[in-house]
């Protein structure tokens, strides 16, 4: 429970860390907090090829920052975080079962045929804001300044996934009511 709760911290923090990090901390010195912020994930992480991948690019962004003493790879973590989450239910679409769907087994084993068909849709969703996300994270490392970077990685990326999830909550209330009644 205890762990949880740093992981969410530091994910939640990090943006803001860099931001006010930047200009008075050399990169260098910040790339341990991404470190630390790897480090708690860890546990977390079965050690698949996605997880793998995904611990060897945030210590690649991290070796490069402490390399060039320079802050553009540690603000392109996000840009890695949502390209793993792009790959992994890309991944499941082509693979299958879709990521929603094995997520929804683990509530109701006995999924109906329109609810599979459901969770594909929602995963292709998922997969869509990934893109659409990390898109944005990457705009705003390359192009922002640090404050709208901070902004929209420690800010409005979360909003709009609790808008995705929340969103996603309502229709699956509303496809639930018209398919199980």
């Amino acid at each position: 429970m205890i762990w949880n709760v740093l992981t969410a911290a530091l994910t939640l923090l990090y943006p803001l860390a860099i931001w006010f990090g930047h200009g008075s901390v050399e990169p260098r010195w910040l790339a341990g907090l991404l470190l630390l912020t790897i480090a708690t994930r860890l546990p977390m992480f079965k050690l698949s090829l996605a997880a793998r991948c995904s611990v060897a690019g945030g210590l690649a962004l991290a070796a490069a920052a402490v390399a060039s003493n320079a802050v553009l790879p540690l603000k392109l973590y996000p840009v890695l975080v949502n390209g793993a989450m792009l790959a992994a239910f890309g991944y499941s679409l082509v693979a299958g079962p879709p990521m929603i769907e094995r997520l929804a087994r683990l509530r109701e084993p006995d999924l109906p045929p329109a609810a599979v068909a459901y969770t594909r849709r929602v995963t292709q969703a998922w997969c869509a804001f990934f893109v659409f996300n990390g898109a944005a994270a990457l705009g705003t490392a390359l192009f922002a300044s640090d404050a709208v970077w901070s902004l929209y990685n420690g800010v409005i990326a979360y909003l709009l996934m609790g808008a995705m999830f929340s969103g996603e909550y309502l229709l699956r209330l509303r496809f639930k009511r018209l398919h199980h009644a």
